[in-house]
């Protein structure tokens, strides 16, 4: 576990390609696709929060604090990742790093968390996200609570895209195998749920061997 990093699943978009409502509350494997990934995320960091707007009240059952953007308008996940930057630094001091997933990803990778600290530390670089099959993964990264105030600038000021804003700072990243699938699938239409049933009865239960072939790793 990194002891110095708050975890924030992004789940505020308007899941419009889903026909509306919480892309992570549908279900895969007769659980919400959010109870897949906090099975997978708690064991690598001490807090996690939920980026989520409207009533709050329909993730009471999880027991996390739910945080909405702090600007208007649904301007994208920089705003949740905005937010949990601001939280941290207001309700956790000592977290110094927040790592972003995505609400609609459930089978992130079990070193997700130290993969990215790695392949940042590695690179020289301020941030690292995650990437694979060739593609990187913006939403999914690493971020230093120290950067809310110049995110907060940028966001003001109409920036928009995750990673051409990562690139003023220099970002590394983590690239992970895909097989025996992709740890990054997320799942943004009706369809990509019976894709997220079929990976999950091939891994089995527990994702034992899906795990143990995940030794993702971080790349300048």
């Amino acid at each position: 576990m990194r002891s110095d990093t708050l975890a924030v699943v992004l789940a505020g978009g308007l899941a419009r390609r889903m026909g509306g409502g919480d892309k992570p509350l549908r279900t895969v494997g007769g659980r919400p696709l959010l109870d897949h990934l906090l099975d997978r995320l708690r064991p690598q960091v001490p807090a996690i929060v939920l980026n989520a707007n409207g009533d709050p009240a329909r993730f009471a059952a999880y027991g996390l604090p739910v945080i909405a953007d702090t600007l208007p308008d649904h301007p994208g996940p920089l705003a949740g990742i905005l937010a949990a930057l601001e939280h941290a630094a207001a309700a956790h001091p000592d977290l110094p790093w927040v790592v972003s997933v995505t609400g609609d990803a459930p089978f992130v990778p079990p070193d997700l968390v130290a993969r990215l600290h790695a392949a940042r530390q590695s690179a020289g670089a301020t941030l690292a996200c995650a990437s694979s099959a060739g593609r990187t993964h913006p939403p999914i990264g690493v971020w230093p609570v120290a950067l809310r105030g110049a995110l907060r600038e940028a966001l003001l000021a109409g920036e928009r895209k995750i990673d051409r804003w990562t690139a003023r700072f220099g970002c590394a990243e983590a690239d992970w195998p895909t097989e025996p699938f992709d740890p990054f699938f997320n799942a943004n239409a009706p369809e990509d749920l019976a894709e997220a049933e079929r990976i999950l009865h091939a891994a089995g239960a527990g994702f034992t061997s899906a795990e143990q072939g995940f030794p993702g790793r971080p790349i300048a």
